[in-house]
């Protein structure tokens, strides 16, 4: 499946950039040192015979004060701190929960649509309970927007069909301190139709080996289809040195084919991960199924304030 980038989105003094990539462009943890996808994003290895009930989450979280998705003791990550929720509510050990999140988004970096799936060896009647639960064990940064039975056979990973990001730039000469953590700030200028012009580049097939970090050893021996990282603010960065006006859209092409980051690096430096955020994953419909015997979804409770029963006078 080829990515579709949604487009440059001019809304006044923002911009925000869509963009909507295969599941094989996976992003990965700065931290990650885990080549083998056999291996879930904590680091163990999932049967897939495994006996139990595994249940689907969407995931919001403020990644401002994480240190990405990915789990690791210390600094704390997303992962590791819902973790820690359900272990303290289904009595598991974090091992038997399997959490697995569909995209392992950096540090600095937000979701509104993070899917994640967990196995737990009973049935529950009904998920609004435990739902509120968890949202009340969880720090205020981090939400369970939904949570669902899965089928056996889903995989918030590698069941993905493809995953829409965004990111945000605020355009002016002084920063709005509502967006300073969600927005990255660019003083300069910027020209949305040479931007446009530039993210056309991007759309289909192409080899990322310019864009990926270059503190890792992510070069793959076929990056057309098998990419390990694909680095957004990478792809930001450049096309704001183009909306800047600071170099032709037509570079694009050329440093896609020198599969070399370090052409990248010439005429752009990263830019930050707070502008990004994890919008949405999208699955095929038989990978969303509910099973037989499972109870429905839950969205969160609603609660209702009961009439007053003071008499009147």
């Amino acid at each position: 499946m080829p990515k579709n980038v949604k487009g440059i989105i001019h809304k006044g003094r923002s911009y925000a950039a869509s963009v909507e990539l295969p599941a094989l462009l996976n992003l990965r943890h700065s931290s990650s040192s885990i080549d083998d996808d056999s291996y879930n994003l904590g680091g163990r290895r999932e049967d897939p015979n495994q006996a139990g009930y595994k249940w689907r989450m969407v995931i919001a979280y403020d990644g401002t004060r994480f240190s990405g998705w990915q789990y690791q003791p210390s600094p704390p990550t997303i992962q590791s701190i819902v973790e820690k929720a359900l272990t303290q509510i289904t009595k598991q050990e974090r091992r038997d929960l399997h959490l697995v999140g569909a995209s392992r988004t950096d540090t600095g970096v937000h979701a509104w649509g993070q899917v994640a799936h967990f196995v737990t060896p009973f049935n529950y009647d009904r998920l609004d309970s435990i739902h509120a639960a968890l949202n009340g064990l969880l720090p205020s940064d981090i939400r369970i927007r939904e949570i669902s039975p899965a089928a056996p056979e889903f995989h918030a990973r590698f069941s993905a069909k493809s995953k829409i990001y965004h990111y945000k730039i605020y355009n002016s000469s002084i920063m709005d301190p509502f967006q300073r953590h969600y927005a990255y700030h660019n003083v300069y200028k910027l020209n949305s139709d040479v931007m446009r012009e530039a993210a056309k580049h991007f759309i289909g097939k192409h080899d990322f080996s310019s864009f990926v970090n270059a503190s890792h050893n992510d070069r793959s021996p076929d990056p057309v289809k098998n990419i390990f990282r694909f680095d957004i603010t990478e792809m930001v960065a450049l096309l704001l040195q183009i909306g800047r006006e600071a170099i032709p859209p037509d570079v694009v092409p050329k440093i896609l084919a020198t599969r070399d980051r370090k052409e990248l690096a010439k005429v752009a430096l990263p830019a930050p991960p707070h502008g990004l955020c994890l919008v949405s994953v999208s699955y095929n419909e038989e990978h969303l199924r509910l099973p037989a015997g499972c109870p429905s979804i839950s969205f969160g409770r609603h609660h209702s304030i009961s009439k007053c029963k003071l008499p009147f006078f």
